[in-house]
C-alpha cells in the first residue's frame, strides 16, 4: 500500500508541476511554439484528479440582502475542517421549493457531497417562498426573481470564504433558473449544471406542451404553495401570511397566454448568449430533453452533456436505470471551471446519450436495455436520413405513395395510454392507435437504429377552424406488442407561427411538420416501424372545441411521410461511468412517498360517450418540530360528443401536524370550456386546528385563443 500510495503521489506531483510548467510556457512564449516543442520533446501531462472528499459538512444559515430590503434564506453548507486562509468556490441552487421543509431531505446528499470536495453549496429560496421574505413574484422565472439572483450571485463572490468564482447547479426549476442567469451575464458565475431544464417556457414547459394547453399536477401544486409561510415557524401572522396568502394562482396568469410572444419570451434570451460553460443532462423519457441539442447547435459556450433513458430525476437515482453517478462528473466539471484544475473536462466527448434497444411496453420496467455512445458533433454526422411514405394500403415504405386521402373522425377523449407528457416508461398504446390513422413498415431485413429528432411531415386538411395533429413513432413486435418510443403534437394554429396563430381553412390542404422528441433507438429485425397520426392527446392535452373530420394526402414526393435519422447500430464508446455512490442522509427528517406519477384509473361511459380519468398522488415528511402529509388529485372529463366541454378539477391538502396546533392549507382548482371560452376558478384555504382562518377564490372567463 505505501509504495501505491508514493507512486500515485509522485504522478500526482508531477502532473501538477507539469501543467503550471505548461500554463508558464503559454503565456510566455505562446502556444504554437510551445505545441512544437511538446510534439518533439515531451508528451502531453496527464489530468489532475478532482478534489476528494477531505472535508466535513458544516450547516449554517443565512441571510442575503436584496437592494430593496427584502432578505433571501440561504443554507451554506460549508466544508467542515478548512484552515482560516482556504478559499472555496461557491455552487448556487435558487428556486422556490421550500430549503427547510419540502427539499431538505434531498438537499443534503447532493449540497454534501460538493462540501466535502471543497465547494461551499447553498441552497437558497427565491422571495416569497420557504424561509426567505417577501411577496411571491407574478409568475414562474420572473425579472424580480432573475434581478434577486444576480445579487446572490454577487453576495457568494464577495463573502471571506469565497474565491469569486460562482458555479449553478440544480435540477427542473433549479436547471431553468441556471440556464436564465447564464443569459444574463453575472460577472461571477463562471459555470453552470442544468439537469432536466429548458429554456423553451412556451413549447416545452408544462403550461403549453407542443404550444397546446397542458394542466397537470404542478399548476395545482404550486397555486397552493405561493400561499404556505415558512418553517420551523409557520406564521400566522397577516404581515407575513397576508401577501403570499393572497398572491394570484399562477395558472389563470398563465391561462391568459396562450401562444407564443413577449410574455414567454420576455423570460429568457437566445440561446446563442450562454457563453459560460454548460454541463447539461436529460432524459430520454423527459419533457425536456430537446434542451439538449437546441444548445449543442446554438450555443457558443464549452459544452459538456449527458442524455440517459431516465424521466424527470438525477442519474443516481432514477426511477429506472441504468443508474450512474453525476455527482464525480459534477466535481470534475466545476474543478476545472472554478477553481483551475486540469481535470481533462475539455477532452470529454461533447455528448454521451444512450442509446435504447428493444423493451416490452412496461411502466414498471427496472432498467432500459441499451449501450452509451460519444457524439463530439451533433447532429451526428453519420446520421442520414430514411423517408419512409405513407401508403394507401397503410403501410410504410420508401417509393412514394399514389394518390390518396385517408380521413379521421376526431375523437376528444383518445390519448391516455400515450402517457401524460413526452416521456415516461408506458403501456402498450394500441388503445391510442385504434382511434388512429396508422401506418406500418414491412418486417425490418436488419437491425436499425436512429438517433435524434424524427419528422412526420403530412399533408393534411380540417373540417373545422381548429385542429391539432400528433404523431407518435412506435416499434411493433413480431407478437403485436407496440412499443412507444416517441413523439410530439402541433397545434394546427400555429402551423406557420407559434406567436401568430390563424384559423385553419376548413377543407384547405396544409404542409405540417411535426418535429418530434429527441430519441434514440434500436429496432431488431423482424420489428415493424409505426407512425401513428391522431387530432387528440388527451388528458395530455386539453381537446380542441370542434366535431370534425381531418384528412391525410397521400402521393407524390411531397405526400404524408416520415423522415428518420438513421446511425450505425454501434457507434464510438464513451468512457465508463461510475455506479451511484453511496448518499449522505439527514437523520432528522424521513419522507415517505411522492406524489408522481401517482395513480391513474380510467372510466368509460359507451352509452353516453364521456371519459373520465382520475389521478391521484401523495407524500409525507417527519421533521424535528412536526409532520407533514400532501395529497392531491385531478379529475378530467371529455365528452366525445360535445368536444367544446371538458374540464380538469383539482385537490390539494398539505397537513402540518405541529406541536400545539395542527395547520391545513388546500386548494381547489377547476377549469371547464365551451367552443369560446375557458371558465376558470382557483380557492386557496388555510385552517387552523380545524377552522377556516383564510379562504380567497379568484374567478375568470378567459376567451380562448386558438386553443
Amino acid at each position: 500500500m505505501r509504495s501505491v500510495f508514493a507512486r500515485t503521489f509522485l504522478e500526482t506531483s508531477l502532473a501538477r508541476t507539469m501543467t503550471v510548467w505548461f500554463r508558464w510556457l503559454v503565456l510566455n512564449i505562446g502556444p504554437v511554439y510551445v505545441f512544437l516543442f511538446c510534439v518533439s520533446t515531451c508528451e502531453v501531462s496527464a489530468s489532475e484528479p478532482p478534489t476528494p472528499p477531505t472535508y466535513g459538512v458544516r450547516m449554517e444559515q443565512a441571510w442575503i440582502p436584496m437592494k430593496d430590503g427584502v432578505r433571501l434564506a440561504a443554507t451554506l453548507y460549508m466544508p467542515e475542517g478548512a484552515k482560516p486562509t482556504e478559499k472555496f468556490p461557491a455552487l448556487l441552487e435558487y428556486l422556490p421549493y421550500r430549503k427547510d421543509d419540502g427539499t431538505a431531505a434531498g438537499d443534503y446528499p447532493k449540497h454534501a457531497y460538493f462540501a466535502r470536495r471543497g465547494y461551499v453549496s447553498v441552497r437558497v429560496d427565491i422571495r416569497g417562498f420557504g424561509a426567505s421574505e417577501g411577496t411571491p413574484p407574478e409568475r414562474e422565472y420572473s425579472e424580480q426573481e432573475q434581478v434577486d439572483g444576480e445579487q446572490v450571485i454577487d453576495w457568494l463572490a464577495h463573502q471571506t470564504w469565497s474565491n469569486g468564482n460562482v458555479g449553478m447547479f440544480g435540477i427542473s426549476w433549479g436547471g431553468f433558473t441556471a440556464l436564465q442567469m447564464a443569459m444574463r451575464h453575472p460577472p461571477a458565475l463562471k459555470a453552470i449544471i442544468a439537469v432536466h431544464a429548458t429554456a423553451e417556457l412556451f413549447h416545452d414547459d408544462v403550461h403549453y406542451v407542443d404550444g397546446i394547453a397542458h394542466i397537470d399536477e404542478f399548476e395545482l401544486n404550486m397555486d397552493m404553495a405561493e400561499g404556505w409561510v415558512g418553517a420551523p415557524d409557520y406564521s400566522l401572522d397577516e404581515k407575513t401570511l397576508g401577501p403570499r396568502f393572497d398572491s394570484p394562482p399562477w395558472s389563470m396568469l398563465y391561462l391568459k397566454h396562450q401562444h407564443d410572444g413577449p410574455f414567454w419570451r420576455d423570460r429568457v434570451r437566445p440561446l446563442s448568449e450562454i457563453t459560460i460553460p454548460s454541463f447539461l443532462i436529460g432524459g430520454l423519457q423527459d419533457g425536456y430533453r430537446d434542451n439538449v441539442p437546441d444548445m449543442l447547435m446554438k450555443s457558443k459556450a464549452p459544452i459538456k452533456a449527458i442524455v440517459g433513458p431516465w424521466n424527470h430525476s438525477f442519474p443516481n437515482e432514477p426511477d429506472f436505470g441504468p443508474q450512474v453517478e453525476w455527482r464525480d462528473q459534477a466535481v470534475r466539471w466545476f474543478d476545472h471551471w472554478l477553481k483551475g484544475l486540469d481535470t481533462g473536462v475539455e477532452h470529454d466527448p461533447r455528448l454521451v446519450i444512450y442509446i435504447q434497444h428493444w423493451h416490452p411496453p412496461d411502466p414498471n420496467l427496472r432498467s432500459v436495455p441499451g449501450e452509451w455512445r460519444r457524439e463530439d458533433v451533433w447532429p451526428p454526422p453519420d446520421a442520414t436520413n430514411a423517408t419512409l411514405f405513407l401508403q394507401t394500403n397503410h403501410t410504410l415504405a420508401a417509393p412514394a405513395a399514389t394518390s390518396d386521402k385517408h380521413e379521421l373522425k376526431y375523437i376528444p377523449s383518445v390519448g391516455v395510454e400515450a402517457g401524460f407528457w413526452w416521456g415516461e416508461l408506458l403501456s402498450d398504446p394500441r388503445p391510442v392507435d385504434a382511434f388512429s390513422l396508422v401506418y406500418d413498415s414491412a418486417p425490418l431485413q436488419d437491425e436499425l437504429a436512429i438517433l435524434g429528432r424524427p419528422h412526420a411531415r403530412l399533408r393534411a386538411s380540417a373540417s373545422a377552424p381548429l385542429a391539432d395533429w400528433f404523431a407518435r413513432l412506435s416499434d411493433v413486435a413480431p407478437d403485436g406488442t407496440v412499443t412507444q418510443i416517441t413523439g410530439a403534437g402541433l397545434n394546427g394554429a400555429q402551423r406557420d407561427s407559434m406567436s401568430e396563430p390563424r384559423d385553419l381553412e376548413p377543407g384547405k390542404v396544409y404542409p405540417l411538420d411535426i418535429e418530434m422528441h429527441l430519441t434514440s433507438w434500436v429496432f431488431p429485425k423482424g420489428h415493424r416501424i409505426r407512425v401513428a397520426i391522431s387530432n387528440a392527446l388527451w388528458p395530455m392535452m386539453l381537446p380542441t372545441p370542434y366535431s370534425m373530420t381531418t384528412s391525410l394526402e397521400l402521393g407524390g414526393n411531397d405526400g404524408s411521410r416520415l423522415v428518420l435519422p438513421v446511425v450505425p447500430v454501434h457507434g464510438a464508446v464513451p468512457p465508463a461511468f461510475s455506479p451511484p455512490e453511496p448518499s449522505d442522509e439527514r437523520a432528522d427528517i424521513k419522507s415517505e412517498g411522492f406524489p408522481w406519477p401517482g395513480e391513474w384509473t380510467m372510466e368509460r361511459d359507451e352509452a353516453r360517450q364521456k371519459t373520465t380519468v382520475h389521478w391521484k398522488g401523495k407524500d409525507g415528511y417527519e421533521y424535528p418540530w412536526g409532520k407533514q402529509d400532501d395529497f392531491e388529485n385531478l379529475t378530467y372529463d371529455a365528452d366525445d360528443a360535445h368536444p367544446e366541454t371538458c374540464s380538469v378539477r383539482g385537490e390539494a391538502e398539505s397537513i402540518f401536524t405541529l406541536k400545539g396546533r395542527t395547520l391545513i392549507w388546500r386548494g381547489h382548482l377547476l377549469v371547464t370550456t365551451d367552443q369560446k371560452n375557458f371558465y376558470y376558478k382557483y380557492t386557496r384555504e388555510v385552517l387552523k386546528d380545524g377552522q377556516m382562518i383564510k379562504s380567497k377564490t379568484w374567478q375568470e372567463t378567459i376567451p380562448r385563443d386558438h386553443q
